[in-house]
Protein backbone atom coordinates (compact mmCIF):
# COMPACT_ATOMS: atom_id res chain seq x y z
CA UNK A 1 0.00 0.00 0.00
CA UNK A 2 0.85 3.54 -0.54
CA UNK A 3 1.62 6.45 1.73
CA UNK A 4 -1.44 9.03 1.87
CA UNK A 5 0.86 12.38 0.67
CA UNK A 6 2.56 10.70 -2.43
CA UNK A 7 0.25 10.67 -6.14
CA UNK A 8 2.10 7.85 -8.20
CA UNK A 9 1.12 8.24 -11.63
CA UNK A 10 -1.18 11.38 -11.46
CA UNK A 11 0.08 14.32 -12.50
CA UNK A 12 0.62 17.85 -10.89
CA UNK A 13 -1.08 20.97 -11.96
CA UNK A 14 1.53 23.20 -13.52
CA UNK A 15 0.90 26.62 -12.41
CA UNK A 16 2.68 28.75 -15.32
CA UNK A 17 0.91 31.66 -17.31
CA UNK A 18 -0.21 30.24 -20.95
CA UNK A 19 1.40 33.53 -23.06
CA UNK A 20 0.35 32.15 -26.20
CA UNK A 21 -3.07 34.37 -26.41
CA UNK A 22 -0.90 37.37 -25.47
CA UNK A 23 1.56 37.01 -28.45
CA UNK A 24 -1.33 36.60 -30.50
CA UNK A 25 -2.84 39.94 -29.71
CA UNK A 26 0.63 41.59 -29.52
CA UNK A 27 1.39 40.56 -33.10
CA UNK A 28 -2.02 41.38 -34.16
CA UNK A 29 -1.37 44.70 -32.74
CA UNK A 30 2.39 45.71 -33.79
CA UNK A 31 0.75 44.78 -37.59
CA UNK A 32 -2.13 47.13 -37.29
CA UNK A 33 0.43 50.05 -36.01
CA UNK A 34 2.90 49.19 -38.94
CA UNK A 35 -0.06 49.52 -41.33
CA UNK A 36 -1.17 52.63 -39.60
CA UNK A 37 1.54 54.47 -38.80
CA UNK A 38 2.81 55.84 -42.74
CA UNK A 39 -0.83 56.81 -42.61
CA UNK A 40 -0.01 58.93 -39.71
CA UNK A 41 2.75 60.89 -41.00
CA UNK A 42 1.16 62.12 -44.41
CA UNK A 43 0.41 66.07 -44.53
CA UNK A 44 -1.84 68.44 -46.35
CA UNK A 45 -1.25 68.75 -49.81
CA UNK A 46 1.46 71.72 -50.37
CA UNK A 47 -1.13 73.38 -53.17
CA UNK A 48 -3.75 74.18 -50.38
CA UNK A 49 -6.77 75.43 -52.72
CA UNK A 50 -7.32 71.51 -53.59
CA UNK A 51 -8.22 68.52 -51.40
CA UNK A 52 -9.33 65.08 -52.04
CA UNK A 53 -11.47 65.34 -48.68
CA UNK A 54 -15.11 65.27 -48.56
CA UNK A 55 -17.29 68.05 -47.48
CA UNK A 56 -18.36 68.63 -44.36
CA UNK A 57 -22.10 69.38 -43.08
CA UNK A 58 -22.64 72.50 -41.66
CA UNK A 59 -26.58 73.35 -39.64
CA UNK A 60 -25.01 76.63 -39.10
CA UNK A 61 -23.26 78.96 -41.40
CA UNK A 62 -19.03 78.60 -40.16
CA UNK A 63 -17.08 81.54 -39.46
CA UNK A 64 -15.03 82.22 -42.27
CA UNK A 65 -11.46 84.53 -42.73
CA UNK A 66 -11.35 85.02 -46.44
CA UNK A 67 -7.41 86.03 -48.45
CA UNK A 68 -7.81 87.60 -51.46
CA UNK A 69 -4.89 87.32 -53.92
CA UNK A 70 -3.77 90.60 -52.89
CA UNK A 71 -3.48 90.24 -49.35
CA UNK A 72 -6.78 91.64 -48.56
CA UNK A 73 -8.26 90.42 -45.51
CA UNK A 74 -11.90 89.88 -44.76
CA UNK A 75 -14.03 88.15 -41.64
CA UNK A 76 -17.02 86.78 -43.45
CA UNK A 77 -17.31 89.83 -45.91
CA UNK A 78 -16.46 92.52 -44.45
CA UNK A 79 -13.01 94.16 -45.23
CA UNK A 80 -10.24 94.74 -42.35
CA UNK A 81 -6.62 94.92 -41.36
CA UNK A 82 -4.96 92.52 -39.21
CA UNK A 83 -5.08 94.09 -36.48
CA UNK A 84 -9.30 95.00 -36.44
CA UNK A 85 -9.59 91.31 -37.29
CA UNK A 86 -7.74 90.08 -34.28
CA UNK A 87 -9.94 92.84 -32.11
CA UNK A 88 -12.83 91.59 -33.67
CA UNK A 89 -12.37 87.95 -33.01
CA UNK A 90 -11.75 88.31 -29.10
CA UNK A 91 -15.12 90.05 -29.19
CA UNK A 92 -16.76 87.11 -29.81
CA UNK A 93 -18.45 84.74 -27.13
CA UNK A 94 -16.54 81.63 -26.13
CA UNK A 95 -19.24 79.80 -27.75
CA UNK A 96 -18.63 80.71 -31.10
CA UNK A 97 -14.73 80.21 -30.75
CA UNK A 98 -15.67 76.44 -30.07
CA UNK A 99 -17.15 75.72 -32.87
CA UNK A 100 -14.16 76.83 -34.80
CA UNK A 101 -12.89 79.20 -37.81
CA UNK A 102 -11.93 78.57 -41.58
CA UNK A 103 -9.85 80.10 -43.69
CA UNK A 104 -10.13 80.31 -47.36
CA UNK A 105 -7.26 81.45 -49.00
CA UNK A 106 -6.44 82.30 -52.55
CA UNK A 107 -3.39 79.71 -53.65
CA UNK A 108 -1.81 82.53 -54.61
CA UNK A 109 -1.43 84.19 -51.64
CA UNK A 110 2.02 84.38 -50.13
CA UNK A 111 2.68 81.59 -47.16
CA UNK A 112 4.00 84.51 -44.53
CA UNK A 113 0.14 86.25 -44.86
CA UNK A 114 -1.81 83.15 -44.38
CA UNK A 115 0.64 82.09 -41.32
CA UNK A 116 -0.07 85.63 -39.64
CA UNK A 117 -2.83 85.55 -39.63
CA UNK A 118 -3.60 81.55 -38.68
CA UNK A 119 -1.54 83.33 -35.79
CA UNK A 120 -3.65 86.12 -35.11
CA UNK A 121 -6.99 83.97 -35.13
CA UNK A 122 -4.84 81.37 -32.27
CA UNK A 123 -4.17 84.47 -30.45
CA UNK A 124 -7.74 85.78 -30.41
CA UNK A 125 -8.67 82.21 -28.46
CA UNK A 126 -9.59 79.74 -31.37
CA UNK A 127 -8.10 76.35 -30.73
CA UNK A 128 -9.74 75.00 -34.06
CA UNK A 129 -9.02 76.11 -37.17
CA UNK A 130 -9.81 74.58 -41.09
CA UNK A 131 -9.04 75.15 -44.57
CA UNK A 132 -11.34 75.96 -47.32
CA UNK A 133 -10.33 74.21 -50.44
CA UNK A 134 -11.50 73.11 -53.68
CA UNK A 135 -12.12 69.41 -54.34
CA UNK A 136 -9.35 68.00 -56.62
CA UNK A 137 -10.48 66.57 -60.00
CA UNK A 138 -9.80 62.95 -60.31
CA UNK A 139 -8.34 61.20 -63.64
CA UNK A 140 -11.43 59.65 -65.02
Amino acid sequence: MEPMGRNRGKRSLVADINVTPLVDVMLVLLIIFMVTAPMMTQGLEVDLPEATTKALRQQEEPLVVTIKKEGDVYLKKEKMTSAILLQQLRTLPPEVKKEGIYIRADKNVPYGVVTTTMADIHAAGFDKLGMITIPAERDK
